[in-house]
């Protein structure tokens, strides 16, 4: 068999074990904190959960410099926590849903707010505003069981040394046994997925030099920097 080109190598993301844990794709919550449902002038009451999805290779690790994307004026960060599916499932009990999750992470999801704005006006997909390269910056993965709550504990973003998102993930709207509950209901979920869980209030703009960091009490933390536009 030929191939007209070589396909793209898979996606790896770092792991405490030191094994690679191979992403295979990205669902994001929208709007799972009830202050940051405010800020974005939404009703933060708990309606079911919506998702968007993001590439594979939108996934950057720790300590990269992610280009400042093109087509935008208002480049947000977003810290969320992050879920690592390890076991295949489909129509999951909420009692069960955690032991399909391998692991945790610090994440950031990087928008383009003002090209989401637009096209949330306009009752379009948000894909030009989310679905953007280097946008989907992760830290290294727990795996669960290493002592890690995903019920509690401080989740804070600092962009040059400043707090700006600082929440519990108690605070979460839809916590993580319920996310990943619902989705097996969408989709069959599989080994390689990644949830981002939402994030917090206080998203902002980022430009070229800035350094963001993520923690979240149990994890290890996620520095990304800004860089020039994107060639």
């Amino acid at each position: 068999m030929s191939l007209i080109f070589e396909p793209q190598a898979p996606v790896l993301a770092a792991t405490s074990t030191g094994e690679q844990f191979p992403v295979r794709r990205i669902f994001c919550v929208g709007r799972n904190y009830a202050a940051h449902a405010r800020e974005m002038g939404r009703d933060p009451d708990r309606e079911p959960p919506f998702f968007f999805t993001a590439w594979a290779e939108t996934v950057v690790p720790d300590g990269a410099t992610i280009a400042y994307p093109q087509k935008t004026k208002d480049f947000h960060y977003e810290a969320e926590l992050v879920v690592a599916i390890g076991k295949t499932g489909r129509d999951i009990a909420v009692e069960d849903a955690l032991d399909h999750v391998w692991g945790y992470a610090t994440g950031l999801d990087m928008t383009r707010r003002d090209l989401q704005l637009e096209a949330r006006a306009q009752g379009r997909p948000w894909d030009t505003g989310k679905n953007v390269e280097q946008s989907s910056p992760l830290g290294l993965i727990q795996k669960a069981g290493e002592g890690f709550d995903p019920t509690k504990g401080e989740i804070k973003l600092t962009v040059n040394g400043e707090t700006k998102q600082q929440a519990d993930l108690a605070d979460l709207i839809w916590p993580v046994a319920d996310i990943v509950a619902y989705l097996s209901g969408l989709y069959r979920i599989e080994p390689g997925d990644l949830i981002y869980t939402g994030t917090p209030a206080g998203v902002g703009a980022v430009v070229e030099g800035d350094a963001m960091v993520v923690t979240i009490e149990g994890l290890a933390p996620l520095n990304i920097t800004v860089g020039p536009p994107a060639a």
